[in-house]
Formats: structure tokens, C-alpha cells, sequence
């Protein structure tokens, strides 16, 4: 089956995107501070939350990476364990949220610096900043795949249009915005991704069809990939997610621990819920458009369905592009002015002045995301080296500040640094040998070198 462009369907992602303006420019009236900007005055509820958690986190990675490309690619079973790891570092987060509200800190950076000293945070910050600008481009993609998708127009100049977007909107009211307009997203998506995923499966004529017309390989457990392949795909995820900013600083933004516990319950509720959902749905649009992009299978459903129905999940796919694209640009800013600008050079900086420069600095990361996505040559590939670089550069010596109170400043900075350099030698110099990411040796160097370093250097100290 070819993909037929339904222009009707773009009515559903404009009204989606006016509301979402609309939305944007009313709560941004409300800001009149950094925190309110970056952590929503500290005053978000639990359903709020719940539906900020969701909707950064379920983005682009998701519905044209993650658990749709695995399910094209390489079939049922592998895109289920995709939810896996988010469960696990849901569970994980959960146990130390209230420590993360104790440090007070609008970066994961300054938590680092806590821990670690002021060099610390200086390298976090350019590493959270090469993940973050890594992680909004592939939103920005994922725009230029609907805008495709809808009116025929070329994904390059989708693209475009959805840079604009996402840079637009992260800049006009910061979490104060961002986080009520994700909420009314979230639940969107839960309720259009339960409408589509029978209404798919009838149509792709049940079950027994759709298994039919796919590879055999693709109703094993592992597909085409080895065992260490499969884990180089889900270990990324989850290193992200257990030390990733935009969590940290929305699990900031509570108004309590109650509300916190309560809304990250919800969260884990919500993606039993939609990440199976998005599975099976790619799953069955790998049967009826064997030859499209991966990228493209969960949204190329949406030409085949009633078109109330298409339209609604459409919408509900833009909503998780745009709001995850907001938040991390959003959130890379604030690396930029306050551990990076704000600590070297205009240490003087009101806060004002400072809510001014992180606006530039939305612009110009948001530049510097469309150009990186022209260097990948999927959406999947720039998800898997984003969250590297974060998962091991940034998360072992992270959850070491939290879980062993015998890590010094040495170990901290030479694991993060190891991290990095290994995840850009193995996907850039070597050019991904053996095709196993990179998570499957950077992580590994990471947490030795952590451990090694710390034990050699306190032991020298103790004597």
C-alpha cells in the first residue's frame, strides 16, 4: 500500500497548534521570575505533572523513533522491551525524587557542582547541552514528517516549519507554559492512540494478516539483532531517564513530595499505557506500507483510518513532538545562562537579564538542532548517540551523588569525561563498529572509571 497525502488531516494538526499558541501566550503572562520560567514557580499539581512527565518524555523518540522504528524495523517483541528501561528509571526516580527537590537546583549541573566542584558543572553543562540540542532536532524532524505526510510538502521544508514552532513556543513562557499545554497533550494521546490502535488493526484486515505480511524474523525476540545489540538499544533510554534534567526539574516544580509521588504513579501508569499501544500500532503499519521510512509508521496510519480518527492521532503525535522539543530546549538554555554565562562571564546578571539570555539562548540551540539533524540518517540513529552522550557522560556520576557517599570530585569529572569521549570516538571516529551503539562500551568506561579513580584517589588522600 502507497502512502496517499490526506490535506484534511493538516486542519487537525493546525487547530492543535493554534490552541497550543494560544495556550503558550496566556500562561506566559504569568511569568515574572527564573523560576517561574524554568521550574513553574514550584507550584504544579499532580495532574499537571502527571501530564508533563508524559508528554517529555513520550515525544518524537517515541512515535518516530524508540518503540515505532523498533517495531518497523524489527518487530513486535523488541519494541515492547522498549518500555522496559523507562519503567525501571520511573521506579528509581521515584525513590530519589525528594533528594532531587532538596538540592533546590534549576540544573542538573548545579546538583554535580554540589558534589563534585564548579569544573563539574562546567562540563555537565556542555554535555547536557550536545545531548539536549541532539534530542530537539529529531522533534524538529518529526514535524517535517506530518507536514509530509499531510500536504506532500518535502520533509527537509517540514522541518523548517517545525523548528519555528518549537523554538516559538519554548521561548514565550518556559515550564509556566509549557507544562499545562503538555498535560492537555498527554491525555490527548492517551485517548486517540486507544481509538486507533483496533481501528488499525481492522483495517489492516486482524492479527493473522498483519502477521502474515511481515518478515518471519519479525515475531521473534530479538529479530535480526544479537542479544548485546537489542541491549545497546534499550540501555540508552534508560541511563537518560535516570539522570535526565527535564525530569529533575519538573520533579523540582511540585508543589510537595505528595504531589510528586502521585503524579510519577501516573506517569508509570501512563506509559503501560501508551507505549505498547504505539508498538502495536507501528507493528501493523509495518504490514501495510512495507517500503516507507521507519520513522514514518506510526503516523502513515493515520491516511488509512476515518479521517476524524487520523486527524485526532495526528494532533496527538504533533502534541508529543512538540511539547518534548519545547521542554528540552527549554531546558539546554538554562544549562547555557546559568552554569555556563551566568558563572564565567556576567556573574553580576539580574534575573531579568538572565531570563533574557536564556531566550536567546532557545534560538540559538534551536539553530543548531535543525543543523545537526541533516548528519544522522534516521531518526533512531540521533536518538541513540543523544542519549548516550547524556546517559553516560552525565548519569553514573549522577546517581553515584545520590547513592554512594564515597565518590570525590576526581572520579566524578574523569567518568563523565571518559563517557563522552568513548560515545564520539565509537560513533564518529569509528563509525559504529560492528553495529553496536555506543552505550554498549561508553556506559561500561563510564562506571569503571568512576569507580577506579575514586578508590585510587581516596585511598592517596587517606594516607
Amino acid at each position: 500500500m502507497e502512502i496517499t497525502h490526506n490535506p484534511t488531516l493538516l486542519w487537525f494538526v493546525a487547530g492543535y497548534g493554534i490552541i497550543m499558541v494560544i495556550l503558550g501566550i496566556y500562561y506566559s503572562k504569568k511569568v515574572s521570575n527564573s523560576e517561574d520560567f524554568i521550574l513553574a514557580g514550584k507550584g504544579l499539581g499532580t495532574i499537571v505533572l502527571t501530564g508533563t512527565l508524559l508528554a517529555t518524555w513520550t515525544g518524537s523518540g517515541s512515535v518516530s523513533g524508540g518503540e515505532t522504528s523498533m517495531a518497523y524495523s524489527y518487530g513486535i517483541i523488541p519494541a515492547l522491551m522498549m518500555m522496559i528501561p523507562t519503567l525501571v528509571g520511573i521506579g528509581i526516580l521515584y525513590l530519589i525524587a525528594p533528594k532531587i527537590r532538596e538540592f533546590g537546583k534549576y540544573t542538573v549541573s548545579g546538583i554535580l557542582e554540589a558534589k563534585y566542584g564548579s569544573t563539574a558543572r562546567i562540563i555537565a553543562s556542555v554535555i547536557i547541552i550536545l545531548a539536549f540540542v541532539g534530542i530537539v532536532s529529531y522533534q524538529m524532524k518529526g514535524i517535517g514528517f506530518i507536514l509530509n505526510l499531510t500536504t506532500g510538502m518535502s520533509v527537509g521544508m517540514g522541518t523548517i516549519i517545525g523548528t519555528i514552532l518549537i523554538i516559538f513556543l519554548a521561548t514565550i513562557g518556559g515550564l509556566k507554559s509549557v507544562a499545562p499545554t503538555d498535560a492537555l497533550s498527554a491525555f490527548l494521546a492517551i485517548a486517540a492512540l486507544f481509538i486507533t490502535l483496533p481501528t488499525i488493526f481492522v483495517i489492516a484486515g486482524g492479527w493473522n494478516e498483519v502477521t502474515a505480511n511481515v518478515p518471519a524474523e519479525h515475531l521473534t525476540a530479538t529479530s535480526t539483532l544479537s542479544n548485546v545489540q537489542l541491549l545497546g538499544f534499550l540501555l540508552p533510554s534508560l541511563f537518560l531517564l535516570l539522570g535526565d534534567q527535564n525530569m529533575y526539574q519538573r520533579l523540582a516544580s511540585s508543589k510537595g513530595d505528595k504531589s510528586s509521588k502521585r503524579a510519577q504513579i501516573g506517569w508509570l501508569i501512563g506509559m503501560v499505557l501508551i507505549s505498547p499501544a504505539i508498538s502495536f500500532i507501528a507493528f501493523a503499519s509495518s504490514s501495510m506500507f512495507p517500503d516507507i521510512a521507519p520513522g514514518m509508521a506510526l503516523m502513515a496510519t493515520t491516511v488509512v483510518m476515518p479521517t476524524i480518527v487520523g486527524g485526532v492521532l495526528l494532533a496527538a503525535a504533533t502534541a508529543f513532538i512538540v511539547t518534548t522539543g519545547n521542554s528540552y530546549l527549554l531546558s539546554a538554555a538554562t544549562n547555557v545562562t546559568y552554569d555556563i554565562v551566568n558563572k564565567l562571564i556576567k556573574r553580576d546578571a539580574t534575573d531579568k537579564q538572565l531570563l533574557y539570555i536564556t531566550k536567546i539562548f532557545i534560538v540559538i540551540l534551536g539553530a543548531l538542532s535543525y543543523v545537526l539533524i541533516s548528519f544522522f540518517p534516521t531518526v533512531l540513529s540521533v536518538q541513540m548517540y543523544a542519549y548516550t552522550v547524556y546517559g553516560a557522560g552525565l548519569t553514573p556520576a549522577l546517581l553515584a551523588v545520590f547513592f554512594w557517599e564515597r565518590v570525590n570530585a576526581v572520579g566524578g569529572i574523569s567518568s563523565m569525561i571518559a563517557g563522552v569521549i568513548t560515545t564520539l570516538i565509537w560513533e564518529i571516529v569509528l563509525a559504529k563498529p560492528f553495529e553496536l551503539n555506543s552505550v554498549i562500551v561508553a556506559l561500561p568506561v563510564a562506571v569503571l572509571v568512576l569507580i577506579v579513580v575514586t578508590m585510587m584517589t581516596t585511598d592517596k588522600a587517606s594516607k
